[in-house]
């Protein structure tokens, strides 16, 4: 832990017990601040849901009664006498920030997964608001990812958990209208990642118990630059550049934050060969490994890839080469202004699109 030092004059009696810099601080009575560093201020800025559409997309935050909220990111409604389209893949998005940090309502994800709904032509992309550490430490964000594939299995049957059955949200009518429920992906960018895995793994489980989702089958998995490490610091976490989106600190405290206490990073939440071997046992779906060359988690992610198939399970590992870093497809100034991570980003999209289609 850091160093305690004297929190706000307002506070006397606090003080600050852990600090990532720039981006959270945690103090001695257990509250915590969330801060936004110099120049994330543009990331980190609320986009609120919209019903006109942008670009081809509404966005509408959902409350459920599954204990979980959600963004819905969906394909504007075609005119009245288009004809019917075929039923879409449904895409549901766990968001990144080490367990500890972020919303789905952040410019960072909706100048993303907004356009993506489009590009990837599904139904619509479901974004969750995770719980966030250290006030609710792992396994809570998988708890709600859980809930959030059950409130789906409530929209596939018709049920909305707010309203009462049949009677549905206009924006999760459009949903449960044009989804294809036995088509479900997850997605999910940094410890998101991770989430994506560890939340298949939990359904999976559930599954194998007898408590299956029904109409709701989970046909894959896409890991965005996953947030795997263990205490033992690799090669890549000692060697390539950190950024604003992950720093060595970042991924030192956050992590351990997000844990369970009594745990570190050598966990099955974090470690890529812990998580595969909790897991054997399971029929888990196949996967999607989104690698960045020069991410400080490189070398751990591509472990992760590499245990997961010497235990039986289907992944398949891409590596965005050159000089690209941690989740670069999120940097949408540097989409917009490098030709290289816009090129990089272009790939990526087109290799989870390529994924979807197979499954």
């Amino acid at each position: 832990m850091a160093s305690a030092t004297t929190a706000p004059e307002t506070d006397p009696n606090k003080t600050v017990v852990e600090e990532v810099t720039g981006w959270l601080r945690l103090y001695s009575d257990g509250t915590v601040e969330r801060l936004t560093p110099p120049g994330a201020e543009p990331f980190t800025s609320i986009v609120p849901p919209y019903t006109e559409p942008r670009n081809g997309v509404t966005v509408h935050d959902i409350t459920t009664a599954r204990g979980v909220d959600v963004r819905l990111y969906l394909p504007a409604e075609p005119p009245a006498a288009t004809p019917r389209r075929r039923r879409r893949p449904l895409i549901l998005h766990l968001h990144g920030g080490g367990f500890c940090l972020s919303r789905p309502s952040w410019a960072l994800y909706h100048n993303f997964y907004a356009p993506l709904v489009a590009k990837l032509d599904v139904a619509g992309i479901v974004s969750v608001f995770l719980p966030l550490a250290p006030e609710h430490r792992l396994p809570a964000a998988i708890d709600a990812g859980h809930a959030a594939l059950l409130w789906l299995r409530d929209v596939a049957c018709g049920e909305d958990a707010n309203n009462g059955a049949h009677h549905l949200d206009p924006a999760v009518e459009r949903l449960c209208d044009q989804a294809d429920f036995s088509r479900v992906f997850l997605i999910g960018d940094s410890s998101g990642g991770n989430l994506v895995h560890l939340v298949a793994a939990h359904a999976a489980a559930k599954d194998g118990a007898g408590a299956d989702l029904h109409l709701v089958r989970l046909a894959g998995g896409v890991l965005l630059n996953p947030g795997f490490a263990q205490e033992e610091k690799s090669r890549s976490e000692l060697e390539n550049p950190a950024s604003l989106f992950l720093m060595e600190e970042m991924v030192d405290k956050l992590l351990a934050l997000g844990v369970p206490l009594g745990m570190n990073k050598d966990s099955p939440y974090t470690s890529p060969l812990m998580a595969a071997e909790a897991v054997v046992r399971l029929h888990m779906p196949p996967m999607l490994l989104m690698v960045a060359e020069k991410d400080l988690l490189h070398d751990p992610q591509v472990e992760y890839g590499e245990v997961m198939t010497r235990v039986g399970k289907t992944v398949e590992t891409v590596v965005s080469r050159a000089a690209v870093a941690h989740v670069f497809y999120l940097n949408f100034f540097a989409v917009e202004s490098d030709p290289l991570t816009a090129e990089r980003t272009r790939e990526l999209i087109d290799t989870i699109k390529t994924f979807v289609d197979r499954y």
